[in-house]
């Protein structure tokens, strides 16, 4: 389907056709029609299928039609970390590029001259609140934060705020709020926390099952097995060997990344450490770093995993295996973006193989086994894999991804005719 199908405004087509969007992802296709009708809507879908845009654009159209307080609060967008609600504001001024309409972020580590812009975003009546549950509810503590013209109450990543212990800064915030709002809740995952949460908060939501999503054929997805102690060796011989830029490496503990980022930076790897330990100006320096290019490598923790947009990774390395299979379809996600193909592999230590086991049979095939260098020696016996997980990492095969065909759509304006000729639709996969 594409989006100038789909009752959205001109305002808002006209924004899509100027970014060269035009077909919609699966989510949204299932996800706006029920939003624009007024309904309550619980979504199962991960980073990276388009959830962004499908709460965003449909929002948007209706901000353009509502006869809305323009002095009062009228949306309020709720992300588990500032990098997400950051990535929501800068998506919000694209898609909104022509919609008259305000917007606050409001999160934390920022400094006093920030806080106060978010204050009187708040206290002036912005149409959208974007903002992380703990930094809102601060507000909240102080000011008198006036929500009664709020219409609309979104939640992304839902079970990730959880697992960060936010549900009682959540139902806090929901006792505050109109009973008569529409409710969107986004969900990577749902389980029984989610759908009491959503029972609690909602009324008779529609519910939109997106098939958990699995890495596109456009990731070479590789891994090799050795111990911990060559894991450092093997990631200087992977940067070094190949000279490429914009590397991210994910650890699975803070301490890890700061301590590989120094012995990388030791072997002359301009390599840069993200991990929650910073603070929010000195990650923000970090990110724009490295999005310019002026660091090869980003060393980084689950932090960046989801809600980061860098288009041009080519390489994405596990350093330590995910517990999760969903943490390493967000990790590896960030390489292969925009029609880009891209590699990623993956670290596998014997005490990481039933870890390893649980992924591949996610992914449903076993990852291809890449050679470890002979500069570091022996790796792991097959039988050492095999005592932990029943079966170590072996085979696998590389895939080239396909274009999509192209699909006249009509012209930016009302009389919308045709796309130039020798153009591409594209999804808006935010």
């Amino acid at each position: 389907m594409y989006f100038d199908e789909l009752a959205l405004s001109d305002e808002v087509l006209d924004a899509l056709w100027d970014m060269h969007f035009d077909e919609c992802t699966p989510v949204q296709e299932k996800t706006i029609p029920v939003i624009l009708e007024g309904k309550d809507v619980i979504s199962c879908a991960q980073t990276g299928t388009g959830k962004t845009a499908a709460y965003i654009l449909p929002l948007l159209t209706n901000l353009a039609y509502d006869n809305h307080d323009p002095d009062k609060l009228n949306a309020i967008i709720m992300a588990p970390t500032r990098e997400l609600a950051q990535q929501i504001d800068q998506q919000m001024e694209g898609f909104g590029f022509y919609v008259p309409f305000s917007s606050v972020a409001i999160y934390g580590g920022k400094d006093n001259g920030a806080w106060g812009t978010q204050v009187t975003g708040l206290q002036k009546g912005a149409d959208i609140v974007i903002a992380t549950p703990g930094r809102l509810l601060s507000q909240m503590n102080i000011y008198n934060v006036d929500f009664s013209g709020v219409k609309y109450f979104i939640l992304d990543e839902a079970d990730r705020m959880l697992d960060m212990g936010f549900y009682d800064d959540i139902m806090t915030i929901v006792k505050r709020l109109p009973t008569d709002r529409q409710t969107i809740m986004f969900s990577a995952t749902m389980p029984d926390k989610i759908r009491r949460m959503a029972k609690a908060i909602m009324r008779n939501p529609v519910e939109v099952q997106i098939a958990v999503s699995r890495p596109p054929e456009s990731i070479h997805q590789m891994c090799a097995r050795l111990y911990d102690a060559q894991k450092p060796g093997m990631v200087q011989l992977l940067l070094q060997g190949r000279g490429l830029k914009k590397v991210i490496v994910f650890a699975g503990k803070k301490q890890r990344v700061k301590d590989l980022a120094r012995a990388l930076r030791t072997l002359k790897i301009d390599a840069r450490a993200m991990h929650s330990d910073l603070e929010q100006n000195e990650r923000d320096q970090v990110m724009l770093d490295f999005r310019n290019g002026k660091i090869d490598v980003l060393v980084a923790t689950d932090v960046v995993s989801r809600g980061i947009d860098v288009t041009d990774v080519p390489l994405v390395v596990n350093y330590d295996v995910p517990r999760d299979p969903e943490d390493y379809v967000h990790r590896i996600g960030r390489t292969a973006r925009a029609e880009n193909s891209g590699e990623a592999i993956t670290l596998v230590s014997p005490d990481d193989a039933h870890y390893w086991r649980r992924i591949e049979q996610f992914l449903k095939k076993e990852i291809e086994k890449i050679p470890l260098p002979e500069a570091l020696g022996e790796g792991p016996t097959d039988g050492e894999y095999a005592t932990r997980s029943g079966k170590g990492c072996s085979g696998g095969s590389r895939h080239s991804s396909r274009n999509r065909a192209g699909h006249p759509r009509r012209s930016k304006g009302a009389n919308r005719a045709g796309r130039p000729s020798g153009s591409k639709p594209r999804s808006a996969n935010n």
